[in-house]
């Protein structure tokens, strides 16, 4: 049976033919396995009307179908059918299976027993197929293919593909298979509404009896009637004033108003003309292909191919076709939907290796952690007032910190620290005892919530952090920034210097909005593993990090998994180069290793993409014949799929 295929879809020379019929498992006995003869296809729809066709559709009988293309298989030129089957009895065993045995006879060289029945042709069709996942995305296709019973010159076919992916669903652009005369009314529609169109008048001068119009200015108005050939501009308003009558009363008077209303009124009714002339448009977005099909006995393939990014925990893919049938614009069947074509992604990161990591770790007894909270206080003061400025909300996040610490079951509290610093206004002497009674004000606030042991000191006058402020600030202009440095630079004492910051154009900035950030309360507590008597403990544990990395790269999150992987430059981040296709250091990392069958076969992946054949033919038939459970892995990774078959490995394997 002839095969049409849609021109520039990419198909190989050589395919199955398009007819496939269901078949029956095979049943075996005396040691001999008994071929199956498959049901025949009704081949009366081919001259069934209309609404039989429809039925036929409706109900499954006839349906358009979706195909893994297979690239092994030379289809004959003709698909010959057999209906002889007289010689075919059907059983039912116990089980209530159905079993077809033949008529044999036993073959008088080999002693088998031969079935004597011609049988009727069949092919089997896969409905799932393993493809590589590659730089990052998923190159797929499939076919899909009509019989050549379902075409109606009077139809449009439309098959509209869906794919699957996670819990996402996409529509894939359509294909449409269009009869000659539903064509024909689709361009005849077209052609009547352009028709149409042109009977639409854009000058409105075609509306005036110009002729009449001039005659009238001649007889009546001779002074206009001089100016036909004068380009000089006359407002109406002037027009109106000299002659007694408007240029627009003129005008209306010799205008078919009439024949202008007409026009108007066809140029309103544009949207309505389009839906009443053209019942079935032509479809631009959204389709793949929209081909006239004439029937006759030609079936019809178009290979649809589909190019998908991959995404983290991306394993299957599946495509489902579901379609509808028009005539003259109007649905009048809606098919079925087909059982899914179900792509199974590889990908590289199959490879991976799943051990855990444990890493030496040294456990200290001891434990710090510190906090810093901004405290004010008023001009001079030391005690606390909770409704100054943001005094509140600190005091709370700090006391929320020593609930969590003093809950904490790994780690006891064994004492805290609380330092303060002050600004710089105002002696050093002045400062320094002024942070001290706040840091011992702010240790006498926090003594009833903790049993824990307070310590109180002061840290003077914080010019670390001021100078690390102005560095920073972007509103002081860079000569005072510059002044600022080469003071804390030139002048030690701090009174003095202070002092000739007063002559700054930024010192009042200063003092008001970075000063105050300067007064700090600091919070170090120092802590202990409670139970833990040894200052130290050697031990190891599971590095986190590493199986973390691990995690991401089995989910495919590829970039993820480099991130965490690459400090290791072991097998498993060559592996996330690899799926990364940074070919040149997965490489580099795989050939400091021991040259393990998968690390083989890793290598001549990575060779073949590269182009070295010779490196990558040698490290693959060395992978095999150490691991031959990669024979099956080359039949899914492209790379050495193409090898195989360039080079003819599979009888190079089996020598």
């Amino acid at each position: 049976m002839p095969v049409l295929r849609a021109e520039g879809s990419p198909v190989k020379e050589e395919r199955r033919s398009c007819y496939r019929m269901p078949v029956l498992p095979f049943n075996t006995s005396s040691d001999m396995r008994i071929p199956v003869i498959p049901a025949l296809a009704a081949l009366s729809v081919l001259s069934c009307g209309p609404a039989s066709r429809l039925e036929s559709i409706r109900s499954g009988e006839m349906a358009a179908t979706i195909h893994i293309p297979d690239e092994d298989y030379t289809p004959p030129t003709e698909l010959e059918i057999t209906s002889d089957a007289r010689d075919t009895l059907m059983v039912t065993d116990q089980e209530g299976r159905q079993i077809l045995i033949m008529k044999a006879v036993r073959d008088s060289e080999t002693g088998e027993m031969v079935a004597t029945d011609v049988l009727d042709a069949s092919i089997v069709t896969a409905r799932f197929r393993n493809i590589a996942e590659r730089h990052g995305k998923v190159d797929l296709e499939f076919e899909i293919r009509v019989p050549y019973s379902m075409a109606s010159s009077r139809w449009q076919l439309r098959f509209n593909p869906e794919m699957y992916i996670l819990c996402d669903t996409t529509a894939l652009e359509s294909v449409h298979i269009t009869g000659p005369f539903y064509r024909r009314l689709q361009l005849r529609g077209y052609q009547q509404y352009e028709k149409f169109l042109s009977s639409i008048i854009s000058d409105t001068t075609r509306f005036i009896d110009l002729r009449n119009l001039e005659i009238f200015i001649q007889r009546n108005i001779p002074e206009l009637y001089r100016f036909r050939n004068d380009t000089s501009y006359v407002s109406d308003a002037e027009f109106l004033s000299y002659y007694g009558v408007s240029e627009k009363e003129a005008i209306d008077h010799y205008t078919w108003l009439h024949a202008k209303r007409m026009n108007e009124r066809r140029r309103s009714r544009q949207e309505e003309m389009f839906r009443r002339y053209v019942r079935a448009p032509l479809e631009t977005e959204g389709v793949r292909l929209d081909t006239v099909l004439t029937p006759g006995s030609i079936d019809f393939i178009y290979t649809y191919p589909v190019t998908v990014a991959t995404r983290p925990g991306l394993r299957k893919i599946d495509i489902v076709l579901s379609g509808d049938i028009l005539e003259d614009g109007r649905r009048i069947c809606t098919m079925p939907r087909t059982e899914p074509l179900t792509f199974y992604v590889s990908s590289l990161s199959g490879f991976m290796d799943y051990r855990e990591k444990y890493i030496d770790k040294v456990i200290e007894r001891r434990a710090y952690e510190s906090t810093a909270c901004y405290i004010d206080f008023a001009g001079g003061k030391a005690e606390i007032d909770l409704d100054l400025g943001h005094n509140r909300e600190e005091i709370g996040r700090i006391r929320d910190n020593m609930d969590e610490l003093a809950r904490n079951e790994i780690f006891q509290i064994d004492s805290v620290l609380i330092s303060a610093s002050a600004s710089p206004e105002g002696t050093i002497g002045l400062n320094n005892s002024l942070s001290k009674r706040r840091a011992a004000a702010v240790a006498e606030y926090f003594s009833s919530q903790i049993s824990s042991e307070l310590r109180s000191r002061s840290l003077g006058e914080n010019w670390k952090m001021l100078t690390a402020l102005v560095k920073e600030d972007t509103v002081l202009t860079k000569s005072d920034r510059d002044e600022y440095l080469r003071l804390l630079k030139e002048v030690k004492d701090d009174d003095r210097r202070e002092e000739k910051l007063r002559s700054l154009a930024g010192y009042t900035y200063m003092r008001e909005v970075l000063y105050p950030r300067l007064r700090t309360v600091r919070f170090d507590f120092h802590l202990h593993r409670r139970g833990m008597v040894r200052d130290t403990i050697h031990t190891t544990e599971l590095d986190t990090v590493y199986m973390k990395g691990l995690k991401a790269l089995e989910e495919r999150d590829y970039e993820k998994a480099l991130t965490l992987l690459k400090g290791y430059r072991d097998y498993n981040t060559a592996v996330a180069y690899a799926s990364m296709d940074y070919n040149a250091s997965a490489l580099e990392i795989l050939r400091e290793l021991p040259p393990t069958p998968r690390i083989k076969y890793m290598l001549s992946v990575l060779h073949s993409r590269r182009g070295d054949d010779t490196e990558a033919v040698r490290n693959y038939l060395e992978a095999v014949r150490e691991d031959r459970t990669l024979i099956h892995r080359g039949n899914l990774d492209p790379e050495i799929r193409a090898l195989t078959k360039k080079y003819d490995l599979d009888k190079v394997i089996q020598r």
